[in-house]
């Protein structure tokens, strides 16, 4: 199981708070997770147990203005006054660098959903050395003209209001579009799965219920648009390892089609080992979806070929 909170300094000057899994064993690899936006680490603790038992050791930090990771800078809803998305980066590399001190040799494998894949393609091509594998779930890279739209917007919307106040136009735009576009919805967060039990685990949760500032939807949008460019794709290694999954009734990646739009662009730039899959019938959180078995057992198949297949 996941164990205690634990908390260690970021260069960034965040204290981050972070959890880990371990395998009975000699770990095989180090698997990262980024969790997504206005959620936190904990939500993940049984994926980490299923990844555990495959001989992971597994370790998930609360970003900045997440969970209970602790910056004077970064209440909850705000990553930072400034520069976020290069202390959110940071932050993901000083957990690599920790982990790597532990278990110095283990291949590293980064995965991110949703904000978090946002987050986790950053860092990777901002680090690009520091991963041996990429996995990116149910992320948005490609939001097209409503991106750049929701850019101005933003910014009116700090013109007037300030950074550090919460967005009023973004939450409208996302997660209140995306649950009305549930037409069978029971409640106003069905979009993220068919299974209840989660989603009134979600409703429940204290650390899930903030508004995201101004600053940090800035932030997002930043990093959603600032991975896949050109210049930044040229940066990773050709070989590396990257699997994709959405869901194919993810209103968040128009039912799945913006992970295919992102396979064919990391295709187009001479990625070579790139994995995509989609299951048809899941919505946003395939980890706290009816059938997530089957999403980790693909994901621990796709990790044993891609880094201990001889």
């Amino acid at each position: 199981m996941f164990s205690e909170i634990r908390r260690f300094s970021s260069p960034s000057g965040a204290l981050l708070a972070y959890r880990s899994a371990l395998p009975l064993g000699p770990p095989r690899a180090t698997l990262l997770v980024c969790h997504g936006l206005i959620e936190h680490s904990a939500r993940y603790e049984r994926f980490a147990e299923a990844m555990a038992g495959r001989g992971c050791q597994v370790f998930a930090h609360d970003h900045r203005g997440h969970g209970e990771t602790q910056s004077d800078e970064a209440p909850l809803g705000r990553f930072a006054r400034e520069d976020g998305v290069d202390k959110v980066i940071a932050d993901v590399k000083a957990m690599r660098d920790m982990v790597e001190q532990e278990n110095p040799g283990l291949p590293v494998i980064l995965f991110g959903h949703s904000m978090g894949g946002l987050i986790a393609l950053n860092a990777a091509v901002t680090h690009p050395q520091a991963f041996q594998a990429l996995a990116i779930w149910n992320s948005n890279f490609n939001p097209g003209l409503a991106g750049h739209a929701a850019r101005l917007l933003l910014a009116v919307e700090r013109m007037l209001k300030g950074s550090d106040v919460p967005s009023r136009i973004m939450p409208k735009a996302t997660f209140d579009a995306w649950g009305k576009s549930i037409a069978d919805r029971r409640t106003e967060f069905d979009w993220l799965s068919r299974d209840p039990e989660q989603v009134d685990k979600y409703a429940r949760d204290p650390l899930c219920r903030f508004d995201a500032s101004v600053s940090m939807w800035i932030d997002v949008l930043d990093l959603t648009f600032r991975a896949p460019t050109s210049a930044m794709l040229a940066r990773l290694p050709k070989h590396l390892p990257i699997h994709l999954v959405g869901g194919g009734q993810d209103p968040a990646t128009c039912g799945g089609r913006e992970i295919r739009w992102l396979s064919d662009r990391l295709k187009r730039h001479g990625l070579r080992n790139v994995t995509t899959r989609i299951y048809e019938e899941m919505r946003h959180e395939t980890l706290n979806e009816i059938g997530w078995e089957q999403a980790v057992d693909d994901f621990s198949a796709w990790c044993e070929k891609s880094l201990f297949a001889a």
